[in-house]
């Protein structure tokens, strides 16, 4: 028994310095995010860093595979875009709906014969469509080949150096193209750019511009676009300062097109195609000692739809969480590798420990914790207090993350939603954080099943 309350106590330790070095993560990732974009939003007042005559010439890519409820709103606010030089170019995934027939009869579009050189392997293409207007759309039908094989049929398809990709229920900001080049503009080394991704979910948006602000109704909607917002805001920006970030979302990244080439493409046996990437990119730079950044714009952001069913929500974090685990378990070398420098010894490590296991660490750290209590182990006042002060201290991250945002893009929240986010703030540690270890834990248990769909969610026209 004194070896059995040893053990229970040395785990139960283990699981309280763990909590500590997380909250200290997020509380600096937080407030250096928080201070790093207030200080390049009050240096946008005083200064333009991009001469808007210069522009880059940017192919936008939007894979799409039965996508006909909201593929019309995406086009359309693509081609309203406040930026001169650039096409889009949405590939059709062999669709069985009718994503494919509503667009060429929406735009009028005719076939043509356009010569492709196929620098990367792709599924068979059967046709290609393009309109007259100036803002050149090309539609790319191809066999059905997943999310990064469409990617990859998009980027051989387009005619300009930059790609940018997003969803395909993704809608972008006005000025999102401008503000996501420019870290090019001001460093020819930076070869990839992520964006900010924020949830559509009851925004009224009109040719990109929010019209009309407020939360959603539902309580897991709701505490996703806080989620959303404490992401964007903290890990991203300190990994950009490190030129340390190993994930651009699949929703809005920026590339120079010649590198994606260089690596061959998306990989297509793996979900999380968009993490791996980013880590390829870092090794082929990396090794052939090619001076690179991967950078992240705060000021270029894009909307897209959260799911509003649990049955959905289940979906998406799953798949999340699988291409985690694909991602880190290929590229498993790097782990306090000191050729990969900074990638070694704390980006990969962070996801590993707090992201790809902590499902497995904080299950067996709360099931020791009740055994802790059941053998009169440990003090309960303390374990309370102390679970309070940690969830008061993650609520104020939450609340920070959000109102710093907010108020400096948006400006218009009502006293209603400002009680709403204080709330569930607070609540989103009381069933939700629950909610989604389990999912993400129950990944490891069902990997192997349904692993390259596209893992298609319920919309709504934005």
């Amino acid at each position: 028994m004194d070896i059995l309350r040893s053990f229970v106590m040395l785990i139960n330790e283990f699981f309280l310095f763990y909590i500590i070095i997380y909250g200290t993560i997020l509380f600096i990732s937080v407030v250096f995010g928080a201070v790093s974009f207030f200080t390049s939003e009050k240096r946008k007042k005083y200064k333009s860093t991009i001469d808007r005559d210069y522009y880059l010439p940017i192919s936008i890519i939007v894979p799409a595979y039965n996508e006909e409820v909201t593929i019309i709103s995406t086009i359309n606010s693509l081609l309203k875009l406040d930026y001169k030089l650039y096409e889009v170019v949405v590939v059709d995934d062999g669709s069985s709906d009718n994503t494919l027939k509503k667009v060429i009869d929406y735009y009028k579009l005719k076939p043509i014969k356009k010569v492709v050189r196929r620098k990367i392997k792709t599924k068979k293409v059967k046709a290609y469509y393009q309109n007259n207007e100036k803002v050149r759309l090309v539609v790319v039908k191809k066999e059905n080949g997943g999310k990064a094989d469409s990617l990859n049929a998009g980027i051989n398809a387009s005619n300009f150096p930059y790609v940018l990709t997003i969803d395909a229920d993704t809608v972008l900001d006005k000025n999102s193209l401008t503000e996501i080049a420019k870290p090019i503009f001001e460093d020819t080394s930076v070869v990839a750019v992520g964006g900010v991704v924020k949830l559509a979910n009851e925004l009224k948006i009109e040719d990109g511009k929010i019209v009309d602000y407020s939360l959603p109704k539902k309580y897991i909607e709701v505490i996703q676009s806080l989620e959303y917002d404490r992401t964007f805001l903290a890990n991203r920006t300190v990994f950009d300062y490190l030129n340390a970030n190993i994930i651009i979302s699949g929703a809005f990244g920026l590339f120079k097109k010649q590198v994606l080439i260089d690596i061959h493409g998306y990989k297509t046996n793996t979900i999380g195609e968009d993490m791996e990437l980013i880590i390829r990119i870092h090794e082929y730079c990396r090794f052939r000692k090619i001076p690179y950044k991967i950078k992240y714009a705060t000021n270029a952001v894009c909307y897209t739809q959260a799911p509003a069913r649990l049955k959905d929500f289940k979906k998406q974090r799953k798949r999340w969480h699988l291409g985690l685990i694909q991602s880190l378990s290929v590229h498993k070398s790097m782990f306090l590798n000191p050729k990969y420098g900074v990638l070694g010894y704390i980006s990969y490590p962070y996801y590993l420990i707090y992201e790809l296991i902590a499902p497995i660490t904080e299950t067996v750290g709360l099931l020791f914790i009740f055994l802790a209590f059941y053998l009169e182990l440990i003090n309960f006042k303390f374990m309370v207090e102390y679970l309070f002060v940690y969830i008061l201290f993650c609520t104020i991250c939450t609340i920070t993350s959000f109102f710093n945002r907010t108020y400096t893009k948006m400006k218009n929240i009502s006293i209603r939603d400002f009680i709403k986010v204080v709330f569930y703030a607070f609540l989103e540690n009381f069933g939700f954080r629950q909610l989604v270890n389990y999912y993400r834990l129950s990944t490891f248990f069902t990997s192997k099943k349904h692993k390259l769909e596209w893992g298609k969610i319920k919309r709504k026209k934005i």
